[in-house]
């Protein structure tokens, strides 16, 4: 697939099939995305692959309680209320593999960097007929001690891209509209 091609068909990707993503795979993912540019070139990251479905059932649960009760009411919608309230609502989508992205490092740059970092996992998932979402329901728990505890990370690691893995049902799906950028041609 061509870069054009992956960029312009990528989507979010909240249906898979029960087919479980190989640990080949997943390496090739990671491999693409410390490919990223960074800062200083610091390579700020690490990775977490989780692949055990208990393990994303109970990170779900706690994920889905902690922004019940953390997140200011304004900030939640009634739909993602109910959402969150539903306990049959599976945060991840039962994929099979979640691969967490982490900046090892308190820099000003790290978060960036490990967004780049997914945004190449992402697109390397694409090339390989995968698909994959950033889940940002998962964020705040999994940034707790509790949250750093289920993954195996030091005290100092930070979550930062927490990006669902799996071989999606629908393998075309439509473009989504975009809008028109806002540009101001400088000089």
């Amino acid at each position: 697939m061509e870069l054009l091609d992956a960029i312009y068909s990528r989507r979010a990707v909240r249906e898979f099939t029960e087919d479980d993503v190989e640990e080949a795979q997943l390496r090739a993912l990671i491999d693409a995305a410390i490919q990223a540019p960074s800062a200083v070139n610091r390579q700020p990251w690490c990775f977490s692959v989780v692949r055990d479905r208990a393990l994303l059932a109970r990170i779900s649960r706690e994920a889905k309680a902690h922004m019940l009760r953390s997140s200011p009411a304004a900030l939640i919608s009634h739909h993602f209320e109910q959402l969150l309230s539903d306990e049959a609502f599976d945060i991840f989508y039962h994929a099979p593999a979640l691969i967490v992205i982490s900046s090892v490092e308190d820099g000003p740059w790290a978060v960036p960097d490990c967004a780049l970092a997914a945004q190449n996992l992402m697109l390397a998932a694409r090339d390989a007929m995968l698909g994959s979402c950033w889940i940002g329901f998962a964020q705040g728990w999994l940034g707790t001690s509790e949250g750093k505890a289920a993954l195996e990370l030091p005290a100092g690691c930070v979550p930062v891209a927490p990006i669902i893995v799996g071989h999606p049902k629908v393998k075309a799906m439509a473009p989504v509209p975009r809008k028109a950028p806002e540009i101001h041609w400088i000089g």
